[in-house]
């Protein structure tokens, strides 16, 4: 867990608003079937396999896997530089996002994204923090260049909710 006192306070506020706004299909789902955040960021460490949704030119959603980090209560991706996702990313920010594991969590979010590392520009203030984590999760060899090669992101949310109804199957206890 990477979050500060006031992330996570952030964090339950979104997970409480966007709760609380939903439909009621959605709420007699999830209420009483969730976590705080605190519990959330326990959960949800290291790599996380993410289904991300993404908008053509002409307006058609697409899908495709991503490795998620949820750090400072936000998720944290990456791909190629000349992936499809990049150029859809580029020109329609708005993205979301699952993570789900079986039946016993899903983290569902919608945002929208904030490159870290541009080509061609700054990179953001957290992105040498950002970039040590990813190196020492993923190891620091000069297999590609993480700044020209990669492009990372972070999905600023605008929407997010929680099901886990069983805490203790994901924690083990």
């Amino acid at each position: 867990m990477r979050e500060t006192p006031e992330e996570l306070d952030k964090l339950q506020s979104l997970l409480d608003s966007s709760l609380s706004g939903s439909t009621a299909h959605l709420r007699s789902i999830v209420e009483g079937r969730t976590i705080t955040a605190a519990q959330l960021t326990g959960v949800i460490t290291g790599m996380c396999t993410l289904a991300l949704s993404t908008v053509t030119a002409k307006g058609e959603p697409r899908i495709s896997g991503a490795d998620g980090h949820f750090l400072h209560g936000r998720w944290h991706f990456g791909t190629a530089r000349n992936a499809a996702k990049a150029r859809h990313l580029a020109a329609r920010p708005a993205a979301s996002v699952a993570h789900m594991r079986g039946e016993d969590l899903g983290v569902f979010t919608h945002g929208t994204v904030e490159e870290l590392n541009p080509e061609d520009a700054e990179t953001t203030a957290d992105w040498q923090e950002l970039l040590a984590y990813l190196k020492d999760f993923y190891g620091d060899d000069d297999a590609f260049d993480w700044n020209r090669e990669a492009v990372y992101y972070r999905l600023n949310p605008h929407w997010m909710t929680v099901y886990a109804p069983d805490l203790g199957k994901l924690t083990g206890t």
